[in-house]
């Protein structure tokens, strides 16, 4: 259940269930889906419940109190994006990756670090507006099954006759009838006169030295028709009607104001911003060269992590209670080559191990969305079981483990490369398989993966 995070000035914020997670209970969250990692998931953990607890002060304190962001340092398909991730779909909280190095591109115009800042915004409203047509959902779809009626067996015009009260409950009697087909789905192809509006025109972007904003909606705000919008009667089935209708009721019943003031609170008070490939940016001024850009990029992301107030199109976002949790894998340079002041924004410094046998093992079966339980289910779908013995998971695990120290570590990625050849054959022809049952053991994998480990040139480029 998502939770509504207020300004502390103006009013307390709103209690759910995921401001009651302790610590414990974050981990205990985080292992359903990632393995390992035990001072990462902490490190978050901790991150996360001093929000809730922050919202518990006073707010002269709560002010003063500013998140402790976190640089995870390890390297690629350890889990660092996936913690992240987890950890703001845990707790309903508004959540952007985004590579550090983009920032450093050739050519790179127009939009700014600030653009983070809006990104994040655009999110936090599509979370809340989804929120809001959930809790009007009923209201909604009562409202429109009314117009729906009323389109189908027009409203009796009569108001002084003799006949009114035979009138009225004649069509009473009809409209139920209409009401109960409606209900059973036997309308849905009939075909009814809706006054609809033109599809607007994708909104146009321009460049300030605000960054890049779509303007094309407030231009349809202050002009309508301008960008379509204009209306027409159109016949149209009543299932395709009923979309439309459907639409338009949310857009009358939803408070745009309200939506676009609860997601800046929840960004300012929740959000959190994944920062990747940190080390990129590493690299101190050194007169040419690409440092002077690096440092550049950090000199223009220290105010956003320091705390500033950018401009959106929502209104004026407080950048100083997001939390930032910078990534890298710090091959080549360190965290310490980063300019001073940034690595004073970055206080927690979590490092994440290399993963190995034992762990691919558990990620291949355990976590609730563990791979073969996703190639299980897709299998299934076509109605072939395919079992996976123990020696087979070891065996996988084994060659990802190898591949990995032979050539390039990317850690848990490789297992989607090897599960796929793996599964190669029996998914091209899961649609027409004769054998419903299919047991992949430790032979049936070296068969399927013995030209590509045999073939070193081959195996660099396919696993």
């Amino acid at each position: 259940m998502a939770v509504v995070l207020a300004r502390i000035k103006d009013q307390p914020p709103e209690e759910g269930k995921d401001t009651e997670l302790t610590p414990q209970e974050i981990v205990a969250e985080l292992d359903k889906f990632i393995i390992g990692q035990k001072a990462a998931k902490r490190a978050v953990a901790i991150a996360l419940r001093n929000r809730f607890r922050r919202r518990k002060l006073p707010s002269e304190l709560a002010d003063e109190i500013a998140p402790k962001n976190i640089l995870m340092i390890g390297p690629t398909g350890v889990g660092k994006t996936e913690i992240s991730r987890r950890l703001a779909k845990l707790t309903s909280s508004p959540f952007l990756k985004i590579e550090a190095s983009k920032f450093t591109e050739v050519g790179y115009v127009g939009r700014d670090v600030e653009s983070m800042i809006r990104d994040l915004v655009r999110i936090s409203v599509d979370m809340v507006k989804q929120e809001k047509i959930e809790e009007i959902a009923e209201k909604a779809a009562s409202n429109v099954e009314e117009k729906i009626l009323d389109l189908l067996l027009p409203p009796l015009r009569r108001k002084e006759s003799a006949l009114v009260e035979d009138d009225l409950a004649r069509f009473q009697e009809t409209r139920e009838k209409l009401r109960k087909q409606l209900r059973d789905g036997l309308l849905e192809e009939r075909l009814v006169e809706v006054e609809m509006k033109e599809r607007m025109a994708p909104p146009f972007e321009i460049f300030s030295n605000a960054g890049v904003e779509e303007i094309g909606i407030q231009i349809q705000e202050i002009i309508p028709g301008f960008l379509g919008g204009k209306s027409k009667k159109r016949r149209v089935k009543i299932k395709e009607a009923r979309e439309f209708l459907m639409e338009d009721e949310q857009k009358r019943l939803i408070d745009m104001d309200q939506v676009a003031r609860l997601a800046i609170e929840r960004v300012e008070h929740s959000g959190i911003i994944f920062l990747d490939e940190v080390d990129k940016i590493a690299g101190r001024e050194s007169g040419h060269g690409p440092e002077v850009s690096r440092e550049g990029v950090q000199r223009d992301l220290l105010p956003i992590i320091e705390g500033t107030t950018v401009n959106t199109r929502y209104g004026l976002v407080r950048t100083d209670h997001i939390l930032f949790i910078g990534a890298g894998a710090f091959h080549v340079s360190k965290p310490a080559d980063l300019i001073p002041e940034l690595q004073g924004r970055f206080p927690i410094r979590v490092e994440l191990t290399s993963l190995n046998k034992e762990d691919f093992v558990k990620i291949l079966t355990e976590p609730e969305n563990a791979l073969i339980k996703q190639y299980l289910a897709l299998m299934e779908t076509e109605g072939v079981q395919v079992e996976f013995t123990p020696d087979a998971v070891d065996e996988i695990a084994d060659i990802a483990e190898k591949v990995n120290e032979d050539s390039e570590n990317i850690g848990a990625r490789r297992l989607h490369t090897i599960m796929e050849k793996v599964m190669e054959e029996i998914s091209f022809a899961a649609p027409n398989i004769q054998e419903k049952h299919i047991l992949i053991d430790r032979k049936y994998v070296e068969k399927q993966l013995l030209d590509i480990l045999k073939d070193q040139d081959l195996r660099r480029f396919i696993l």
